[in-house]
């Protein structure tokens, strides 16, 4: 057995991978020191913070609504003849990036910078206008997805049924 089987046997993945993996660590750990160079205790109990925020209260509200949106898109036996079910992905991937776009932009969308306008001479209305065309867009181009994904499923159906005839 060569090296390289025997390494790929043991990491799982590629050399490549292994190294961009420790380079991605090294920016992180280059990223936290140069941030903890100003108030250490601040940034710590920001990240301390962060995590209790995300463990205690979003995680559970989030796999709540999962499972709820889970329970509303299965629901019921399967009809005779066989139907797609609706994916919850198809709500789970625009919610999510919606979600990830309000996290980064939050102060700007809630208006919660005095100091926006001074720093980069822009005005700092428009970005809750903005993020809710985005948000729209996005479970728009998932609805069209779905829409598709629907109708070649069920000509792919019809298909199958007159080749059977």
């Amino acid at each position: 057995m060569s090296a390289r089987t025997a390494f790929r046997r043991r990491y799982g993945a590629s050399s490549l991978h292994l190294l961009l993996v420790l380079a991605s660590f090294a920016l992180a750990l280059y990223a936290g020191l140069r941030l903890f160079e100003g108030d250490t205790l601040g940034v710590a109990v920001w990240f301390v913070g962060a995590a209790l925020l995300h463990d205690l209260v979003l995680l559970p509200l989030y796999s709540a609504t999962d499972r709820a949106a889970q329970a509303v898109f299965t629901r019921g036996p399967r009809p005779t003849p066989p139907v797609p079910r609706v994916s919850v992905n198809h709500v789970r991937v625009p919610a999510f990036v919606s979600g990830v776009l309000l996290l980064v932009w939050w102060p700007l969308v809630l208006r919660r910078v005095e100091h926006y306008t001074a720093a980069t001479a822009l005005p700092a209305d428009g970005f809750l206008g903005r993020w809710l065309l985005i948000t729209a867009a996005l479970f728009a181009a998932s609805t069209v997805v779905l829409i598709v994904r629907t109708w070649r499923w069920s000509r792919a159906q019809r298909q199958a049924r007159s080749a059977t005839k």
